[in-house]
Formats: C-alpha cells, sequence, structure tokens
C-alpha cells in the first residue's frame, strides 16, 4: 500500500483459529513503521475454527524522520494458550516524497564601509534528499553576491550553511548610512524559489558632519593667509632717515684697530665618564639579583597537542573550553569530554596536528555570528579561538569546524538535550555542531576526534 506523510492508510489482517479450544490473540507491530502503526482491537478471542479480523492502521507523521520509499512491516500475533505459536505476518508500505525547504540569514541586518557577510542556513524538513542553487538580488544592482558553496544537496532533516559575502559596487566616501534591502533565492528543479530577505546597511568612511568641519577649517586658512598678506606693514631703517635730517653732523674718525692676540688655549673640560670604570653604569642593578621569577607557560590547545606530535606522527586534536564562572579549563585530546553539564560554554581553544590546520567559527543561534569574528584559522600546532571570553558577550550555542586533510568528528551537549550524536565531516569540508537551530539552546560540553 501507499500512504502520503501527514495522512493515513489502513489494512485488515484476517485470523484464523485453527486449534481445538479457544484462544485469545495479542498483536503488536514491529519494524521501522511501528511507532506510527495501530492495531484495532489490540486483543481478538476466537473459538476453534473460526476467523477474526483485526486493522491496521498507518499513519506516519510529516517530519523528515520518515524517509520516503518502501517500508517493511509486520505483526507479531502471540496466542494466549499456546505462546510459542508466534506468527509474524508481513508487509510493505511506501511513503510518498515531499519536499519541504526553510532558509534564514543569521544575522538578517548586517552593516560595513566595503563588506558584509551573514550567514545563511538552509534546511531540509522533507523526507527526501534535496539540491538546490542559490543566488543574491537587489533593487537597483547595488550589490555583488559571493555564495560559497552556490549549490546544496541535503539529505532530509539536515541543514547546510553557506557563507555569503556582499560587497558594494560604489564605496560611499562622505554621507551617512544607506540601507539597501536583498534577497537571497534558493532555487530547486520543479518548484517556486525560496526567497530569504535581509538589509545591508553601507556605512559612509567619513561621517557628514566631517565635511562640514573640513570646509570650515580650510576657509579660516584661506581668511588667515589673505588678512596676513595684506596687512604685512613696510619696514623701514634709520640709517636712510638721520642723514636727511641732519646732513652737518660730521662722522667720527675710525678708531685704530686692536693689536692682535693669539687665541686663548681650549679649556679642558671635565670627564663626564666619572672617572671610567668606577661608575657603574646606570640601571645595572649592582651586578643582577632580585629579578622576579616569570609566569608558567598557560597549557593552551595548541601547547597539548604539540606534545602529543612530539612523542611520534599521527593525527591529533586538543581542545578546552571556557566554562562561564570557571574560566578556561585544562586541555583535553582526542574525544575526551570538554565542558560542564549545566554551565554555558562561552569559548572553546582548538589546535590540531597532522591535518594540514583547521578552521572555525563560532555560531550563536539567537544573536547570529558575531561581527569580525565568523572563521578563525590556524596552522598544525597553532591555537585557534572561537567565541569570547568578555562578560558582556552571550553563550556559544554551535560552531563550524573544519580541517584542511581528512575529516573531523564532533558531538555536541546542550542545554536539556545532552549529547546530540557524533557527526564527521567529508574530507577538507566543514561541519555545524551545537543547538539546532529552531531550539536556540546554551552550549555546554563538547567532543573533537580527527
Amino acid at each position: 500500500m501507499t500512504v502520503d506523510p501527514g495522512s493515513g492508510a489502513t489494512v485488515q489482517l484476517r485470523v484464523r483459529n485453527t486449534g481445538d479450544t479457544v484462544d485469545e490473540y495479542r498483536f503488536e507491530p514491529v519494524g521501522d513503521l511501528a511507532p506510527w502503526t495501530r492495531v484495532e482491537p489490540p486483543v481478538l478471542r476466537l473459538y476453534p475454527g473460526t476467523i477474526g479480523t483485526v486493522e491496521l492502521a498507518f499513519a506516519p507523521p510529516r517530519t523528515p524522520d520518515v524517509i520516503a520509499g518502501p517500508h517493511p512491516f509486520a505483526v507479531r500475533i502471540t496466542p494466549t494458550e499456546h505462546p510459542g505459536a508466534v506468527t509474524v505476518p508481513e508487509g510493505t508500505v511506501t511513503v510518498t516524497p515531499f519536499t519541504e525547504v526553510r532558509a534564514e540569514l543569521v544575522p538578517p541586518t548586517v552593516k560595513g564601509w566595503f563588506r558584509g557577510r551573514p550567514g545563511l542556513a538552509v534546511d531540509n524538513v522533507g523526507n527526501t534528499q534535496v539540491t538546490a542553487s542559490l543566488s543574491g538580488s537587489d533593487t537597483g544592482d547595488r550589490l555583488s553576491y559571493d555564495l560559497d558553496p552556490g549549490n546544496v544537496q541535503i539529505e532530509p532533516g539536515r541543514a547546510a550553511f553557506v557563507r555569503t559575502t556582499l560587497r558594494p559596487r560604489e564605496i560611499i566616501w562622505f554621507g551617512s548610512r544607506q540601507e539597501q534591502p536583498y534577497a537571497v533565492a534558493v532555487r530547486r528543479s520543479g518548484s517556486e524559489p525560496v526567497d530569504v530577505n535581509g538589509t545591508f546597511v553601507q556605512r559612509g568612511i567619513f561621517p557628514a558632519w566631517l565635511v562640514t568641519v573640513l570646509g570650515l577649517v580650510v576657509a579660516l586658512a584661506i581668511a588667515c593667509v589673505a588678512i596676513w598678506l595684506t596687512s604685512t606693514p613696510k619696514m623701514q631703517t634709520a640709517a636712510r632717515e638721520k642723514p636727511q635730517q641732519a646732513n652737518n653732523v660730521v662722522p667720527a674718525a675710525p678708531s685704530a684697530p686692536p693689536a692682535s692676540s693669539p687665541p686663548p688655549p681650549p679649556e679642558d673640560k671635565p670627564d663626564d665618564s666619572g672617572g671610567g670604570a668606577d661608575k657603574e653604569p646606570e640601571g645595572s642593578g649592582g651586578g643582577g639579583g632580585g629579578g622576579e621569577d616569570e609566569p608558567a607557560e598557560e597549557r593552551t590547545a595548541a601547547v597539548a597537542v604539540n606534545e602529543l606530535a612530539a612523542d611520534g606522527a599521527g593525527r591529533h586534536i586538543c581542545y578546552r573550553a571556557y566554562v562561564e564562572g570557571d574560566g578556561w579549563q585544562d586541555a583535553v585530546c582526542d574525544g575526551a569530554e570538554a565542558g560542564t553539564a549545566g554551565s554555558p560554554i562561552k569559548a572553546l581553544n582548538i589546535a590540531v596536528s597532522g591535518t594540514g590546520g583547521t578552521t572555525g567559527a563560532s555560531a550563536y543561534v539567537g544573536a547570529g555570528w558575531r561581527e569580525g569574528d565568523e572563521w578563525q584559522k590556524g596552522e598544525d600546532g597553532e591555537d585557534v579561538v572561537l567565541g569570547s571570553t568578555e562578560e558582556s558577550d552571550p553563550a556559544l550555542q554551535g560552531y563550524t569546524i573544519q580541517v584542511f586533510d581528512g575529516s573531523v568528528c564532533t558531538d555536541a551537549y546542550v542545554k536539556d538535550r545532552e549529547w546530540l550524536g557524533e557527526t564527521c565531516t567529508d574530507p577538507g569540508q566543514w561541519k555545524y555542531g551545537g543547538s539546532p537551530m529552531e531550539l536556540n539552546l546554551q552550549l555546554e560540553s563538547v567532543r573533537f576526534k580527527v
């Protein structure tokens, strides 16, 4: 039979008592569809040689949990009088496919002078695989769009995250900021595209008031120069005026030059060094001593992973969590648990060896990716820090992670949901871990393996 998700279908099952006593039969659905299968009545009492009928009702929900396609089902029939004579009739139910895609920009409004970097989350809430292409548009063609990746293939119940970069085609040098609405379209073959709307706020390089101030300063400078040039007094010497007023004055005869004398001997200058070797150089400290001990080196994830790499070749990943109220915990490696159940994680410190380096980004389901902190990158043996240890910043709710050689596996423990289950990236690709987008829960513990 065939059944549509969100609706129901029924089939009748006939049971015959071939024994010589009155017996009672109990019916129990088994198989993948058992949670959505109901038997009416669940118990049937038959006399010898009689036939009874029960009805199997199938009602799979319209969720990604029920994958489209054929699903085997079975019913276990147990006689009360003869419990060892169990019968299990089987059948097949085909669940029809349905597609439903949801998309969200995180955050929906971004600001910048030269570019904006919102994140696009595309969720497949249907029961069949979805392949879609992505494109951006706006009125007036004032923005250019860089979508990475430009095409996504999403399994049922999964989400894809796309890095979106918006760039204005013209730079605002002077003036106030301008808001530019835009849309990112998720297009699937044979269906209407899903448009996600956002706003890019482009800031001016120089504010409008600065133009006014510069104009006033230039005008004032020109006025000062003009006043100085027009009001400069004429300089006259008394040497030209006095002969005209006293022409009868006879100039005095010049006196004889004094006898020449030898130049004085050079004066001996005192030695500024104060006698040379007897004076110690300033700041010498009298030959050392009295210095403070240097603080011990902080044991970050990079220190821990480099210790493992020094013992021999291999792939390793070390990490530690900054827990709200407790600060940085000790670094752990290769699948160990970091964090504390019940306490939110504000930042993660990650380092790898043997993977060609790692990148990652902190995620805030409610607040979106923090501007300037979307992607952090580190080579082998270098620290990468996701999130923030500032008291005013929110706790982490998720993260993305990637290694350049091979795969990385991650498992997250979020509030009220415990461990979500380990997932691994495709080689060289990235993966999101943490709170489901629709739940908005805080991250409390993590595990990583490479």
